[in-house]
């Protein structure tokens, strides 16, 4: 039993992974043997985050990478495979937020949800593949959101770009079954990361504390999750223990979806 849900030998790409969810995978995943590669835009914060892991005798590396550039994103998963030899987990945490209803959401803020969220994703797939393919095996995550299947007020382009990030996740599943690479996503609800603090911070000055928890309670269960509650899904779904498990959104909401009534 001690070795499951191990994760040894297996070279794993987390983008995002310096900060909130993609670092407590980035951490987790690690911890369980993979060889992380951390993607990140910003350098620092990618070296941070695999500092801290191989300070605790587990391997990570970090990559400045923009995600929303295909030229970028090949360039450096390709440095990844070589580097390590293969690339056998793929997990597209990278993403950006928005605030606005269809009138309120420029063309230019649009364009910018969709550059990261939805060209990111298929970028990273994309660059990924090709190594999955030749080995007949690999797994795809990606992390999608409970507004890709429920209305959320002010979030159109967010709600848009995780649709299509279901979406695509559900054609890439389909597609590549035959060549043994599984593809799933995880739609959390609120997850309590340093984004949202910076929110609070930046739009409700003064009453941080209060919004907090305001925002809590809109889960059933009564508060927000932990980036390390996505974490253990994510480890669970990119383990060899769930290789019967493809093509599907996994709801982590603390009863959001089914239980707002």
């Amino acid at each position: 039993m001690n070795n499951i849900f191990s994760l040894e030998k297996k070279t794993a790409v987390v983008t995002g992974g310096g900060s909130g969810i993609g670092r407590a995978i980035a951490e987790l995943f690690a911890s369980q043997g993979a060889t992380v590669a951390i993607i990140e835009l910003n350098q620092a914060a990618a070296e941070e985050a695999a500092t801290v892991i191989t300070s605790n005798g587990n391997k990570a590396h970090a990559f400045a990478c923009n995600v929303a550039s295909q030229a970028e994103v090949i360039k450096v998963f390709s440095a990844i495979a070589d580097q390590f030899g293969s690339i056998d987990i793929l997990v597209n945490c990278a993403g950006i937020a928005h605030i606005g209803k269809l009138d309120t959401t420029s063309e230019q803020d649009f364009d910018k949800v969709f550059n990261v969220n939805v060209k990111g994703v298929y970028n990273s797939m994309l660059a990924s593949i090709g190594f999955m393919r030749k080995n007949q095996k690999g797994v795809i995550l990606n992390l999608a959101s409970i507004a890709s299947s429920i209305g959320l007020p002010d979030r159109f382009a967010y709600s848009m770009s995780k649709g299509a990030v279901v979406t695509m996740t559900l054609s890439v599943a389909k597609d590549y079954i035959k060549e043994g690479i599984r593809c799933n996503c995880i739609s959390p609800a609120r997850v309590h990361t340093p984004f949202v603090d910076g929110f609070l911070k930046a739009n409700y000055p003064g009453r941080e504390e209060e919004m907090f928890d305001k925002l809590s309670k809109t889960q059933p269960i009564g508060r927000m999750a932990q980036p390390k509650e996505i974490a253990q899904l994510a480890l669970y779904l990119c383990s060899d223990e769930a290789s019967f498990i493809t093509g599907t959104d996994y709801p982590i909401d603390g009863g959001f979806i089914r239980l707002n009534n």
